[in-house]
């Protein structure tokens, strides 16, 4: 066992697999409701080099990460974390498990990184998604048409929908689209 103690969000998980001459990580824990999206994004850069993640979350963050277009719960970390992951939501944990019980539901989520992710910049998506649920009741043409308009994207993407009606795949052509016609 090597421990080590720091910023969760500071460490080099490519540098930890090397240095345990381990081809891929295993990543479990249970985050706090505070700093999870933060980690989630953080283990994103570091995909490559994890086998797979388990961890214990409030079950409204599991219900977001797993969320399917057209629900309340899809958003921004929906489409960033499903691009990357095959997720599942693998057991629900109740209150009176824990001693305080804490006054949320908490979740079990397997997250295995997906051999078929569109090679493409995070970045470039995490703005892209960001800007299209910048104001999530609203339909695209108002967020992310005036950007579309700015990337000089000429290509064609129905705004006429709201963010939360776009499939991730479909966000995922858009981005290699956009990025095709910035080249």
């Amino acid at each position: 066992l090597r421990v080590i103690e720091s910023d969760v969000l500071k460490v080099d998980f490519a540098q930890v697999a090397q240095a345990l001459a381990a081809p891929k990580l295993r990543v479990v824990g249970n985050l706090p409701y505070n700093i999870s999206t933060p980690i989630l994004f953080h283990l994103l850069q570091y995909v490559d080099v994890i086998e797979d993640q388990h961890f214990m979350l409030q079950k409204e963050v599991i219900d977001r990460m797993v969320a399917r277009p057209s629900t309340a719960a899809y958003g921004r970390l929906s489409v960033m974390l499903q691009w990357r992951y095959a997720m599942e939501n693998v057991l629900f944990v109740p209150p009176e498990s824990f001693d305080p019980p804490p006054r949320v539901d908490s979740a079990v989520v397997r997250m295995l990184p997906r051999a078929d992710a569109a090679a493409l910049n995070e970045q470039a998506l995490s703005e892209l998604v960001q800007v299209a649920f910048s104001q999530r009741r609203k339909l695209l043409r108002h967020t992310l048409g005036a950007w579309l308009q700015a990337k000089n994207f000429s290509g064609e993407f129905d705004v006429q929908r709201r963010a939360e009606e776009v499939p991730v795949d479909e966000y995922l052509r858009l981005a290699l689209a956009v990025a095709s016609a910035q080249a």
